[in-house]
């Protein structure tokens, strides 16, 4: 008999499935998700499993749309018979399921596997409404279970990053935090670091941690952690990278231990010694900063004298000995030498043949005969030497003679020269008048018989007016052979073709291109000179500096400072301007001199100095320090008061640098006030220029506020500016209140130190705005000041009226110098070449008496150069080139030939001439 058992109906949603079974078959009525009713009939349950629940094997897991691929979700269960999804609350259509259906091998039950798959398109139509999710519903005989809920989402990555890194500069061992706010996306991007394109993984380098929130930490900071830094972010769909952020690791510079001081500069007496420490313990790396401080120290030292030492008396004659000889002897012990004193000269034993009664005299033998007559030989060969000697040395000095006074050799190489007669009515310095005895030096070779292009007699350089000079003139070419030839004297029809010509080659590109600040000549063995006018830069080419037959074009330039960034470290700071002249390689036989301003205290105890010279890679040298010269070297330095000399056998491009010793060490500075010729407003204002004290940077300024309609209200000042670190600030004070006021918000204004004493910033200034009550107040009176913060200051008073004060830009004091740029041959010296030459030819034979050239550097107060004036074949000559520089506007024949007289050489200088004859 059948049983027919009733079974639940099971509502969910609006549809359902229901169910009628019996123990043998079993048949279900179901509201499928069509809406119609079906019947279908499963596999009848064993009686045993009848009862239970059916359970998931696999439940349907969280998926995600990757672009436009549809996604499969799967269901599993047993004991089952049937299994359909329901998808965001409605029944999936039947004919949408994959079903399979198996035995578990194991339990006899029957597994049930349903599969669906779910389009992108599907899962956009409630997009934005809520999440798109299916779960799975499973049927038995005995009841259903549901699946967990799985969610369907599009996966999407946005382009934009949230918050990118930022780059940072960080000192050594300091932490680094690199912030990354990924974009947003589902799901979520995962989050990776990479250094220089490389991936950064903390478990291998513990330096680095990345937080949850996706942040990279850099625990200590490292050289090597130095570079750039890159958020990756990805997940399913795509991978992003943020902009790189660059991270420098830097390191600050830290002193060395300081070095054992050096031995006392003084052999005897008072000196000093230093020590130094450098940069390195770390050096600056990445920008770091630089240390602090001074480099080098230096105290005052007295080194013990040596002492020389002194024989002692003799001893007694000893007893006559068997060989008819007797001795004395003394010691060295009066007193005895120490501390590097000299040893005694001569001889500590000394004998002497007995003629007592024990050793009776012997009659001369033969041997004796000969010993007489060999001495007599050599005596009379020494003799016919000396005359030998004494004859040749005649015929070559009046060889010498002949050749200077040959007027064909004195005008080899001259080249038709214009006459630059001086402007009237413009000021140029004085001369010294000359005076009864101006005519001693004043002879000149006779130049009549010349067979070049030029005919006539060559001026002294006394001769103001009408003087000739080579003056930016002809130009040489190179040819092939690498010699030189000369052109027929006509002027270049373009001025800057001589600049054109060096600049394209390689080292000289980066000369200036203006000819204010240039000068270019042609130049033999003869000399000449070079000079920039109110600047105060010149180059003296003595004669025989080039070499006989040779013909060289020099140039002469001032580099800007901005376009020539000098390697300066620590307390170092330019005290000149860069000066270049050339062209390089040209072979010279003596040392030229290059004169240039400085602003230096000229307390060389403050200072270490040096001179740089530039290679031919670009690179700055030191070649030269003042006080510690080498007389063998190419290059040596005279430090006056306010110029520089320097000798120099090699061209180039020079500079002077100077690095302080203590914070007394101090530079000029010069203050220069100006303000506009005519003012029709309201406002009226000051400028104020604060720069390094050298004329070229005097020039500069002047030639700006020319163009600039300024005018100078009062005369320069000089300020001494201390390496104290400190800035230079400057006030206006003591205006009357009821004409003038000052716009300036802040009571005084500012300048940093670094600007002024790295020397690179050429022409610093401040404006002081000041406004008057009515167009009709035209007096103003007031006091400036300008001091350095904690340290001297100085005030000025200034009282004038804005519109009747029309003094020139240049004053009397300002560009002076109307020199021609360019002078050969004997025009560029005081004294005339015949008597440079008795004169070295007089003083350079050493005299026992000291009348030769040490006594005439001690009476030209140049003895301090003894060492280097002996090192060179002609010291006179070398004295004769200083004096020439020194002189060169004020040079006074007079005083020089009142010298020779004191010296005891008046042989030397009487020349007598006319006027006419020079």
């Amino acid at each position: 008999m059948d049983l027919l058992v009733f079974v639940r109906i099971y509502l969910h949603g609006n549809a359902g499935p229901w169910l009628n079974t019996s123990s043998f078959n079993f048949t279900a009525a179901t509201e499928q998700p069509g809406g119609e009713h079906a019947a279908t009939v499963t596999h009848p349950l064993p009686a045993a499993f009848s009862d239970l629940l059916p359970h998931f094997l696999v439940e349907p897991d969280d998926v995600y749309i990757v672009k436009n691929k549809p996604v499969t979700l799967t269901c599993r269960s047993t004991p089952a018979t049937q299994i359909y999804f329901k998808c965001n609350g409605e029944w999936v259509h039947q004919d949408q399921h994959l079903i399979e259906r198996d035995v578990d091998p194991a339990t006899g039950l029957p597994v049930m596997q349903v599969k669906i798959d779910i389009s992108r398109q599907q899962v956009e139509k409630i997009f934005g409404l809520e999440d798109y999710w299916c779960q799975c519903v499973a049927w038995s005989t005995t009841g259903t279970q549901k699946s967990q809920k799985a969610y369907v989402r599009i996966a999407y990555l946005r382009k934009n990053f949230e918050e990118e890194p930022l780059g940072k500069e960080v000192a050594l061992d300091q932490e680094v935090l690199l912030r990354c706010h990924p974009p947003e996306g589902v799901p979520p991007a995962e989050v990776e670091w990479q250094r220089n394109e490389e991936l950064i993984d903390p478990k291998t380098d513990p330096n680095f941690f990345i937080t949850v929130d996706h942040n990279l930490i850099i625990k200590q900071a490292r050289l090597a952690d130095t570079g750039n830094y890159t958020c990756v972010a990805k997940n399913i769909v795509a991978r992003r990278k943020s902009s790189s952020a660059t991270v420098i690791v830097y390191v600050n510079g830290g002193w060395s231990t300081w070095a054992t001081w050096s031995a006392c500069s003084a052999v005897c007496g008072r000196g000093w010694q230093k020590r130094s420490r450098s940069c390195t313990n770390p050096t600056p790396l990445n920008g770091g900063t630089s240390c602090e401080g001074q480099s080098v120290q230096k105290s005052a030292c007295t080194a013990t004298c040596p002492v020389d030492g002194g024989w002692s008396e003799w001893s007694k004659w000893s007893p006559c000995g068997a060989d008819c000889t007797m001795w004395r002897s003394r010691e060295c012990t009066q007193p005895t030498p120490s501390t590097g004193g000299k040893e005694c000269q001569g001889l500590d034993l000394q004998s002497l043949n007995c003629t007592s009664e024990q050793c009776p005299q012997t009659a001369s033998g033969a041997e004796d005969v000969a010993l007489y007559v060999g001495i007599v030989a050599v005596a009379l060969c020494l003799t016919l030497l000396l005359i030998v000697l004494v004859l040749v040395y005649r015929r070559k000095k009046e060889g010498l003679d002949a050749d200077v006074a040959d007027s064909s050799i004195l005008t080899t190489g001259f080249q038709p020269m214009g006459i630059k007669p001086t402007k009237p009515g413009v000021w140029a310095p004085r001369r010294a008048a000359r005076s009864k005895n101006s005519h001693l030096l004043t002879i000149q070779p006779d130049l009549t018989t010349t067979t070049t292009s030029y005919q006539g007699t060559l001026r002294s350089r006394h001769e103001v007016a009408g003087k000739f000079s080579v003056s930016n003139g002809p130009l040489l070419e190179p040819l092939p052979n690498g010699s030189h030839t000369l052109h027929n004297g006509k002027l270049p029809s373009d001025p800057n073709d001589f600049m054109n010509r060096l600049s394209s080659q390689t080292y000289f590109k980066t000369l200036p291109r203006d000819n204010v600040n240039t000068s270019y000549g042609t130049f033999n063995f003869l000399g000449g000179r070079l000079t920039l006018p109110n600047t105060g830069i010149s180059l003296l080419i003595p004669p025989e500096a080039i070499p006989r037959g040779k013909i060289y074009e020099i140039y002469l330039t001032i580099q800007k400072k901005e376009d020539m960034r000098l390697p300066l470290a620590g307390c170092q700071t330019l005290l000149s301007p860069v000066v270049s002249c050339g062209p390089p390689g040209v072979m010279l036989t003596r040392p030229v001199i290059l004169s240039m301003d400085h602003c230096s205290d000229a307390c060389l105890e403050n200072w270490a100095i040096r001179l740089k010279k530039q290679s031919y890679e670009g690179t700055w040298e030191d070649v030269l320090q003042l006080g510690e010269e080498v007389v063998s070297e190419p290059y040596y330095c005279q430090l006056e008061a306010e110029t520089c000399r320097v000798f120099t056998e090699q061209l180039g491009r020079f500079a002077l640098v100077g690095e302080s010793l203590s914070m007394a060490a101090a530079k000029r500075l010069k203050l220069l006030l100006f303000a506009p010729a005519y003012c029709s407003t309201l406002e009226y204002n000051i400028r104020i220029y604060c720069m390094d004290d050298t004329q070229d940077l005097l020039k500069e300024v002047m030639q700006m506020e020319r163009q600039l309609g300024g005018r100078l209200i009062d005369e320069p000042h000089v300020l001494l500016f201390k390496d104290s670190y400190h800035n230079l600030r400057l006030s206006i004070h003591d205006m009357p209140q009821a004409h003038w006021r000052s716009k300036l918000l802040a009571g005084y204004q500012e300048i940093p130190f670094y600007h002024i004493w790295s020397g690179s910033q050429r022409t610093l200034h401040c404006t002081f705005t000041l406004e008057r009550q009515s167009l009709s107040t035209c007096d103003l009176t007031c006091t400036l000041c300008v001091w350095q913060v904690e340290g001297e200051g100085q005030s000025f008073t200034l009282d004038f009226n804005i519109s009747k004060d029309i003094r020139p830009l240049d004053s009397d004091f300002l560009l002076m110098d109307n020199c021609t740029p360019a002078l050969a041959g004997p025009s560029a010296f005081q004294i005339p070449y015949l008597i440079r030459q008795k004169i070295c030819s007089s003083l350079d034979t050493p005299c026992p008496n000291g009348a030769d050239w040490r006594l005439l550097a001690q009476r030209l107060k140049l003895d301090r150069h003894m060492s280097f004036f002996a090192s060179k074949a002609s010291p006179t000559s070398v004295i004769l080139d200083l004096w020439e520089t020194q002189h060169f506007h004020s040079g006074n024949l007079n005083q020089l030939a009142a010298v020779m007289a004191e010296i005891g050489k008046q042989e030397a200088m009487i020349f007598l001439v006319s006027d006419g004859e020079c």
